[in-house]
């Protein structure tokens, strides 16, 4: 692969960096991160921004109300905005890099036209709901189940860890709408819905995460009417459309964040050189290999993006590597920084110290590690499955 820019790359970073100088400054203050509400306007602000300016869904394909850019149009994106220390997606998350995706690749016309210009423009949020108290990490085992009655599904169980529940407008929600038998079995019968949180019947719980923060809640589901046409792919096609979000998920809904723990890797060997910690040289190696991987790590990115525009847009097997190293590589970079700060790793108030708590759920969260494992053996490398 050539990783060297071409004259209209380097224009389109020029480009890109001219206008990050020129919005940025003009933003109102971040809200308080507890302040849920205030966070979803200010990410649906950014956002809309970005539509004016022609950046929504830079990658997205031009039929879905994307730019159509190139992938290392995408990547230049990722790079400059978060170097700039631009807003990330926040509460746009879900839509923007998981459901808005899976609904281009396997939405229908008329689901692509109402859901996808509402989530470009910053009109939407969306959250996620997969998993389930009792599914742990095996996803295909949720018992949330859809009866059809006419037009409509009716649906009844739970969710937890949902993503922006309480500020959200939609989920993309997986429920069973066939029963698990000896000829049914349970990776199949599942269907991926679109469903109002609005509807009756839907109650949403916040979690307090270990870090203080309210991201995820529980969702509790009573009878909630969903219409059939909100269905996206065939009934008890849901598995297959799950992995196309999964792929999502696992393949380029991190690749930001990729390059915000290189800045952070800089930050970390600034304020050791300033306490006197870069005297440790077990300290400097750690730094340096750790250097290493998150460049290998970002040219893993460019490969996997390259990949998926190569066959059809969707990110394939390689997505499980790339979130499989990274989610260690981020929780080895913020237990280095408890080491640079010594002492100070026990003040919560501290950014790097709050990113470390945070680093614990990316070896859970979007399938486990051993989950990812499993998927690098067996579609990758070939091995049989376990008995």
């Amino acid at each position: 692969m050539d990783l060297t820019y071409t004259a209209e790359e380097d224009e389109f970073r020029a480009r890109l960096r001219a206008w990050l100088a020129d919005t940025l400054p003009q933003l109102p203050p971040r809200p308080d991160p507890a302040d849920w509400p205030g966070r979803r306007a200010y990410d649906l602000g950014w956002q809309r921004r970005l539509y004016d300016a022609g950046y929504a869904g830079l990658h997205w394909p031009v039929d879905a109300g994307g730019q159509g850019a190139t992938p290392t149009q995408h990547l230049i994106f990722l790079e400059e905005t978060e170097q700039a220390g631009a807003p990330y997606v926040g509460a746009n998350f879900v839509g923007l890099l998981h459901a808005g995706p899976t609904i281009a690749a396997e939405g229908t016309a008329e689901q692509r036209a109402r859901w996808l210009p509402p989530i470009l423009r910053g009109d939407e949020v969306w959250c996620q709901g997969f998993s389930e108290p009792d599914a742990g990490s095996d996803l295909a085992a949720l018992r949330t189940r859809a009866v059809r009655d006419g037009d409509h599904y009716v649906v009844t169980g739970s969710k937890i860890w949902t993503s922006h529940a309480e500020v959200a407008d939609w989920c993309e929600l997986l429920v069973r709408t066939a029963p698990v038998t000896a000829r049914t079995p349970k990776h199949r019968g599942i269907s991926w819905l679109a469903m109002p949180m609005d509807a009756p019947g839907v109650t949403v719980r916040p979690l307090r995460t270990l870090a203080g923060s309210t991201e995820f809640a529980e969702m509790f589901l009573d009878e909630v009417r969903v219409p059939v046409a909100n269905r996206v792919g065939e009934e008890n096609d849901g598995w297959r459309v799950t992995m196309v979000t999964l792929s999502f998920e696992r393949g380029t809904a991190f690749v930001g964040e990729v390059v915000a723990c290189r800045r952070t890797l800089g930050a970390l060997a600034a304020e050791a050189r300033k306490n006197g910690r870069w005297d440790d040289p077990v300290l400097r190696r750690r730094l340096g290999r750790l250097n290493v991987e998150f460049h290998a790590l970002w040219r893993l990115t460019q490969w996997n993006v390259s990949e998926a525009q190569r066959t059809g847009g969707v990110p394939g097997a390689g997505g499980s590597v790339f979130k499989l190293r990274y989610s260690h590589a981020r929780q080895e970079l913020y237990d280095t920084a408890a080491e640079v700060l010594g002492a100070g790793a026990l003040d919560a108030d501290h950014d790097w110290v709050l990113d470390r708590l945070s680093s614990l759920s990316y070896t859970i969260a979007a399938g486990t590690s051993q989950i990812q494992q499993n998927i690098v053996a067996e579609r990758i490398l070939g091995l049989p499955k376990g008995r």
